[in-house]
């Protein structure tokens, strides 16, 4: 047995004894939705009892984070969240909860590489040739995003500071009208989740100039990283996260984070997640921990510089 807060003791070695729930802060059909219906049959597995998902949208993913914090720290309240749980704290004023002290880090499940994309019609097949021509249109070129605050937006930002150029942001009500917009030519570029471009790469309809990632994807082992490209730094993970309210014992925490650190591993789970443009992770807690930090850290610099706020 383990006591932690308030006297509440925890069965950790029967761990779990009734089905874990899984708050998920976002419709369903997302890449959230996606991730746990791929993993969930493993990780169920390993725990010796059903992981059950609990769609809880709204408010860019802070309702369903909310619930997640005020949870009891019992290990049957988790949640699956996407890279806006990171963002948030850099451009909210007024979270209802505290990220980096509210939440038990479980593991980070994957990376969905950002693309850096522009519309064929661009003059450029390269990074450098793009940050040449920004250069010598400041202004004028336009790029596209889900909504402000987004990860796309983040991106961009990013670049602009670090390459010295200055496009404008086109927000969007969603991923997928942005996208829309840039294979019609309305903007001319934007930083996007890959699984939400694979196709139109294939098709020629849009051109990839790099990825985000801190290395090449193994689905794409022609595309060059933005370092690679000329950008020093320049790393984006969208990166979705296994978390719990504060307080779980370490020993329960440790349960959960080995169930999904099996599951990304699986072979079959593993070659499903590449095939989808995801970069299998399955990191330890320390690792996770270590990234939120991270994150939090580059994302209120960017969100500072560029004066950032969706409150």
């Amino acid at each position: 047995m383990y006591r932690v807060g308030k006297g509440r003791v925890i069965q950790s070695a029967h761990l779990p004894t009734k089905v874990v729930r899984v708050i998920n802060p976002a419709a369903p059909g997302g890449n959230s939705d996606i991730l746990f219906r791929l993993l969930q049959p493993k990780m169920s597995e390993v725990l010796g009892q059903n992981l059950v998902m609990d769609y809880r949208p709204g408010a860019g993913g802070i309702i369903g984070v909310e619930i997640t914090s005020k949870a009891p720290a019992d290990g049957y309240t988790t949640a699956l969240v996407a890279a806006s749980f990171l963002i948030n704290p850099a451009v909210r004023t007024k979270l209802p909860y505290d990220t980096p002290k509210d939440f038990t880090p479980l593991g980070l499940i994957v990376d969905l590489p950002a693309g850096f994309m522009v519309h064929p019609s661009m003059p450029v097949r390269s990074v450098k040739e793009m940050i040449a021509l920004a250069k010598a249109r400041p202004g004028q070129i336009l790029y596209s995003t889900s909504g402000a605050g987004a990860i796309g937006h983040m991106a961009a930002e990013l670049f602009n500071s670090t390459a010295g150029v200055k496009m404008i942001h086109v927000p969007y009500k969603g991923a997928g009208p942005s996208v829309i917009d840039l294979v019609g030519g309305h903007v001319q570029t934007t930083f996007v989740s890959l699984p939400l471009v694979v196709g139109h790469i294939q098709t020629g309809r849009l051109r990839i100039l790099a990825q985000c990632g801190a290395k090449r994807f193994e689905s794409l082992p022609d595309v060059p990283t933005m370092q690679e490209a000329g950008v020093p730094g320049f790393v984006v993970s969208s990166g979705f996260s296994f978390i719990g309210p504060a307080g779980i014992a370490r020993p329960v925490a440790e349960k959960l984070n080995n169930a999904l650190a099996q599951a990304v591993r699986d072979p079959e789970n593993r070659k499903q997640l590449i095939a989808r443009a995801a970069e299998p992770v399955g990191s330890s807690i320390h690792e996770h921990a270590a990234f939120m930090k991270t994150e939090i850290a580059k994302w209120t610099q960017v969100a500072k510089q560029a004066n950032i706020k969706v409150d």
